[in-house]
């Protein structure tokens, strides 16, 4: 393309790291919207575009500021556009030219003018080009270039041009290669070019130089190999054919014989031995050896601990360490005598001993602070097991389980492994702390990598990468803790005993911070157990008022904060002992932050109570409903959730249904604007089990007759008016006690639920399993049933307000059933 035929204006192209000269053609790769931009714009137009390149790689939207002032006018003779967005361009570089006013609209585009420049030709010309081909073929020689680039340089009749294409194939700096673009005349770029060409020929010079002295070190290094190998001969013969004592590998030798590995094992292991035998000790490869072998020989693959297999004394251990928690002790109590069964039938010779050392695999789920990860350490504790505790939360690299391969530089073994050698024994007790918040990345899985390790069909042949050689896990006894076993993939949780841990109740509460929290926390705080003491009320008030969680570390840290209060009081003289009371407790910590609800004062038109659970504890919540004129339409507020809300369409809709029984007016409920809320509008709420409480709320509101304040409630309702259960009661009767209600309506279905709760909390509570929302309010209305169903005024509000009906009930304090 003559220079005549460039437009004024093209669209610019920025590359990155290249330089393109004059009569080449090439391909050019764009990913960039900048790039794709102008490569449309040039296919659109003229088909010329500007290749100049960016002063600086590392910026991903360049303005004209950032690109050199000369570049390459170029022909586009094709375009493809890849499946990846990307775009693949062939141009016929022409000429150099020199951009100026960089616009940036749609694309990038700058005004260019051609380089001038010539060729004056003559003997320093001739001069010029026999150097610059001596240079290049010397510069060549050592391989830098293959040959047929070498054959097609060599072949361009024109200097100028050989001169660019010298500069384009070989390794020089972006400064320089722009540097001869920029020039136009051939012979000043052609000087340039062979001072380039001297600087690379003297690092050619140096780096040759280096081989050799590199050649020679390590020839140096084999002879000195040699020759120590020719002096344990000679030691050898000099001792009667006794090796030196002090040999290393002999040392390791020794001490794989006294392990007793299996002939696979030591087969391997064996072969490390020999290859550090052979090896200069000051060799990389022979440190990487020396630490693997150290690993191997420091394993426990065959020490054991001895369990304790006394059912009694384990007892004692778990009651002593942790208060409550019975169902996890008795898991623990039944592996120990099913352990102490299996060692007597092995010793008959009923069963082998590898039946009796296979251990369970057990998940402790449940909410932070309930006491997962120390109830596994009493555990070890009450076994006579070593313990030890690998935290997997956030890990995200299968090595971190599995270990690295010995090919990497700082390899190691992964936790397991890792695990074993600190216990000292091949069945301690695992604790894998929360498995629920392991990660995945590019680099593996560890939650897959657990599969193996966690499968008692698979785990006595457990291969760590790092090791290389099968190690038997099957005696170790695997625990893992979980916040949210939802998400533990399904995979691993089959391979899992899951043991559930529910959130404390106030009563276990006040035991632990009496046995437990406060005596720690007065050794923390530097007090004696007579300078402090806390009354019964005011821990109580403490868990109530001052935090609300399900296990008890909140708990401790508020007991902790009163007793550095009242060490700075005695250290400075102020008090020689305090008795902490509850309304002393605002002294030290404040205001209270949680106010626990209270059962309503009187029995009120459309107000009923119901019951809700949530992993800090149960409580109850009232629901509102209102009648009011207007178009129809039910208004639902509180915060309420997708299910929540199909609980009151339901209970609207069970209401219209049984309108002419219950004698509900009906131009009032198609003609009024019914309001359903639940208190508390700022707490999201859902879930369907206040389905009973909607119920008696809304169709109290469109009777008249009041809801009783003294009754709480919890179930789902179907349209059909079923009763169906739910989940949580243990702890929303608990709520519902501490608030003062004293009738609790369930649905049948839960009623084996009720013998969860201890016997002393619900002696003073009557409960009422009903199958049918017509049960539910029967107790729930003043009245009952049949005031609902006597014919009233036309206001609605004409009441016979009469004892509740008498029905079948079940008392829970004898615990009798109904």
């Amino acid at each position: 393309m003559p220079e005549t035929a460039l437009p004024k204006t093209v669209p610019v192209c920025p590359v990155r790291g290249s330089v393109i000269y004059p009569t080449m053609v090439q391909h050019i790769d764009a990913s960039r919207a900048i790039s794709i931009g102008a490569i449309e714009a040039a296919m659109a137009g003229d088909k010329v575009i500007l290749i100049v390149s960016q002063r600086d790689k590392d910026v991903d939207d360049p303005k004209g500021a950032d690109l050199y002032d000369v570049g390459t006018a170029c022909n586009v003779l094709r375009v493809r556009k890849n499946p990846d967005g990307t775009v693949q361009m062939l141009v016929s570089a022409a000429a150099r030219v020199r951009a100026s006013n960089y616009q940036l609209g749609d694309h990038l585009q700058a005004d260019i003018e051609p380089l001038s420049g010539g060729l004056s030709g003559g003997v320093e010309l001739r001069a010029l080009t026999r150097e610059l081909r001596e240079k290049f073929d010397t510069v060549v020689s050592g391989g830098k270039l293959s040959a047929e680039s070498v054959q097609t340089i060599n072949s361009k009749e024109d200097v100028g041009e050989m001169a660019d294409h010298i500069a384009f194939n070989l390794d020089f700096k972006l400064e320089d290669k722009q540097a001869l673009l920029e020039i136009a005349n051939v012979e000043e770029r052609i000087r340039r070019l062979l001072t380039l060409l001297d600087t690379e020929q003297e690092v050619q010079a140096v780096q040759a130089k280096i081989r050799a002295q590199v050649k020679e070190e390590i020839d140096k290094n084999q002879r000195e190999y040699y020759l120590r190998e020719q002096m344990k001969v000679i030691q050898k013969e000099l001792h009667g054919g006794d090796e030196e004592e002090g040999d290393e590998a002999e040392q390791f030798r020794a001490k794989i014989e006294a392990l007793g590995l299996t002939p696979d094992v030591k087969k391997e292991i064996d072969r490390e031995v020999n290859r550090l035998a052979r090896m200069h000790p000051d060799a990389a490869e022979a440190s990487v050896i020396r630490t693997y072998l150290t690993w191997v020989t420091e394993l426990p693959w065959h020490e054991r601990s001895e369990d304790r297999l006394n059912v009694e004394e384990a007892a004692q251990v778990l009651d002593e360490d942790h208060y409550g928690l019975e169902k996890v002790k008795d898991r623990v109590l039944e592996f120990l005598a099913v352990r102490r069964l299996r060692k007597e039938r092995a010793e008959r010779g009923e069963i082998s001993a590898e039946e009796v050392n296979k251990g369970p695999i057990l998940v402790f789920t449940g909410p932070p602070g309930v006491g997962k990860t120390s109830i596994a350490q009493s555990i070890a504790k009450s076994l006579g097991r070593k313990y030890v505790r690998i935290a997997l939360g956030g890990a995200r690299d299968e090595s971190d389980i599995r270990g690295h391969r010995r090919t990497y530089i700082g390899a190691m073994p992964g936790r397991i492994i890792q695990g074993i050698r600190t216990a000292g024994t091949k069945n301690p007790v695992i604790l894998l702390d929360e498995v629920d918040k392991l990660g995945s990345s590019y680099q593996g899985d560890p939650s897959a990598a657990l599969l193996e390790v966690l499968d008692p069909a698979q785990n006595q042949h457990f291969t760590d990468h790092y090791m290389g050689v099968a190690f038997d896990l099957s005696e170790v006894m695997f625990i893992a803790t979980a916040n949210y076993p939802e998400q533990i993939p399904a995979a691993l949780m089959d391979r899992m005993e899951v043991i559930e841990f529910n959130s404390y109740i106030e009563q276990e509460k006040l035991e632990i911070a009496k046995r437990y929290l406060q005596p720690r926390q007065l050794i923390q705080n530097g007090l004696k157990p007579n300078q402090i003491t806390f009354t019964d009320a005011a821990l109580e008030r403490l868990i109530s008022h001052y935090t609300r969680e399900a296990g008890v570390r909140n708990l401790e840290r508020e007991i902790g904060t009163v007793a550095r209060k009242v060490a700075r009081r005695i250290a400075t003289g102020e008090v020689k002992r305090v008795k902490v009371t509850d309304k002393e407790l605002e002294r030290y910590l404040g205001q209270p932050r949680h106010t626990p609800e209270t059962e309503g004062k009187e029995d009120m038109v459309g107000v009923s109570t119901g019951m809700f659970y949530t992993p800090v504890g149960g409580d109850i919540l009232f629901v509102e409903t209102s009648i009011m004129p207007g178009k129809g339409g039910l208004v639902l507020t509180g915060q309420l959730g997708d299910v929540m809300k199909e609980s009151a369409r339901a209970a609207l809709t069970y209401a219209k249904s049984n309108a002419e029984r219950f004698h509900l007016d009906r131009d009032k409920l198609d003609n009024s604007e019914i309001h359903i809320h639940v208190p508390a509008g700022a707490i999201p709420k859902e879930g369907p089990s206040a389905g009973g409480a909607m119920a008696t709320s809304l169709i109290s509101a469109l009777s008249g007759i009041p809801a009783r304040h003294d009754v709480a409630m919890t179930g789902e309702m179907t349209l059909t008016g079923r009763y169906l259960p739910i989940g949580g009661l243990k702890e929303k009767v608990l709520g519902a006690r501490r608030a003062g209600i004293k009738h609790i309506i369930l649905p049948k279905q839960n009623e084996p639920d009720i013998n969860d709760i201890p016997l002393h909390l619900r002696a003073s509570m009557r409960f009422h399993p009903c199958e049918t929302v017509d049960q539910v309010l029967d107790v729930a209305l003043v009245g009952g049933l049949a005031a609902l169903e006597t014919p009233r005024g036309e206001t609605g509000t004409e009441v016979p307000v009469k004892a509740p009906a008498k029905r079948r009930t079940t008392r829970r304090g004898d615990g009798a059933r109904a």
